[in-house]
């Protein structure tokens, strides 16, 4: 029977955790077992929940818990995400101290996603880039901005060579930026950019406004020169970025933003791990490039959380591409080998204030976090790498940051 898995941690210091689990696995199906009658049970079984494990711990130090694993046949639900978050984790995730730390989905289920349009392969084919990571900047003090001054702030990240530029995700649908427009001035930086650096990059501009309309709203920036998108996923919900990835008139990478994963995440005894939250569902519902907090900046995820979004959007998934991780926020170069020995060549590294604060301006903010890159491919460290001829960006980036060690 096609099933696909849950794996819940629930702490309790008292309770009988089989007894738990089974509960579980009988409330979020049939609803009941020991009083049907035996003839209803037969033609029920078939839609029965299976406690396939109960793994009881019980620290000397921190709170007793269980790892309870579920198995929910297809059969109970359609082939969506919102079907399939109702079933395993809908009331349950109300039930006091229990947490989602996993999904598998069974093959079945998998073939209702095309995943990821380009992936992280398809990415770097579209910029040109495969043997190092990628660098993306961020467009910074956005709100109030006209186009003009846009185009020059794109400009300047572009000058430092970058792969990618995205929206800051606050950027909505305005009077003195709207999207179309935003995106012909910036397309139009970037050719120029171009010109100078022999770099190309994509612009993720942010997608907003009604539910209803973004499909329209894709479309129309794809008109106007758009090569990606952001999209807000949590605040839309898995199926709306399901929806926008699997339209074939959207044939440009889209990169996921975390907004509002802090409500979700980071508590022990609630919520859904960052593995499933960020990861694995961000890739089923096609997210080319994945943000999440970094483990060494100003929003600070633990690094084994990290590293488990990591495995998530790279490691076998059925038939889907592997999405590119972009781990954020708080970004300097001297936080470049950090990044590469924690996520190996495959990461875009995403910076704004370490572009923007650079003290030699923003087109040196790029360029330093290129020596950094560069520095690390070589096995050079970047005390070494910033008395190099021509790297004074990086010299200055790590006077005004200095190198972080761990």
């Amino acid at each position: 029977m096609s099933m696909c898995i849950a794996t819940y941690r629930a702490f309790d210091e008292k309770a009988d955790f089989d007894k738990k689990a089974l509960s579980i696995a009988v409330g979020l199906t049939v609803g009941s077992w020991t009083e049907l009658p035996e003839a209803q049970k037969a033609s029920m079984e078939k839609h029965l929940g299976k406690v396939l494990s109960v793994t009881v711990h019980e620290p000397k130090d921190a709170a007793r818990y269980a790892d309870i694993v579920i198995g929910y046949p297809d059969i109970n639900f359609s082939r969506d995400i919102p079907a399939l978050l109702v079933t395993i984790f809908g009331k349950l995730s109300m039930d006091g101290r229990i947490k989602l730390i996993d999904i598998d989905v069974s093959e079945d289920f998998a073939s209702a996603f095309p995943g990821p349009k380009f992936g992280l392969q398809g990415v770097r084919d579209l910029v040109g880039v495969q043997d190092r990571p990628l660098l993306m900047s961020i467009f910074k003090s956005v709100v109030g901005y006209d186009l003009n001054g846009l185009q020059e702030q794109f400009y300047q990240q572009a000058l430092g060579g970058v792969d990618l530029i995205k929206d800051d995700e606050i950027l909505f649908e305005n009077p003195l930026t709207p999207i179309e427009k935003r995106v012909e001035v910036c397309m139009e930086a970037a050719r120029k950019a171009q010109e100078v650096t022999g770099q190309k990059l994509l612009y993720a501009v942010n997608l907003t406004g009604p539910t209803s309309k973004l499909a329209e709203q894709a479309k129309k920036a794809i008109a106007a020169g758009a090569n990606a998108l952001l999209f807000n996923t949590l605040s839309y919900g898995f199926d709306v970025l399901h929806e926008l990835s699997s339209d074939p008139d959207i044939n440009v990478p889209i990169a996921s933003h975390p907004a509002l994963a802090g409500a979700i995440y980071p508590s022990a005894y609630y919520g859904m791990s960052p593995a499933v939250l960020l990861g694995k569902l961000n890739r089923l519902a096609g997210a080319d490039l994945v943000l999440f907090p970094s483990p060494y900046g100003s929003v600070v995820m633990p690094k084994e959380e990290n590293l488990a979004i990591d495995a998530a959007l790279k490691q076998p998934l059925h038939h889907l591409k592997q999405s590119m991780p972009v781990p954020s926020a708080g970004i300097h170069p001297g936080i470049v080998p950090l990044i590469m020995k924690d996520f190996g060549h495959d990461v875009v590294v995403n910076a704004g204030g370490g572009i923007h604060g650079h003290p030699m301006g923003t087109a040196a903010g790029g360029r330093a976090f290129h020596q950094a890159i560069q520095a690390c491919l070589q096995g050079v460290s970047l005390e070494e790498a910033a008395t190099k001829p021509q790297h004074d960006e990086l010299a200055a980036a790590i006077q005004a940051w200095e190198i972080k060690q761990s």
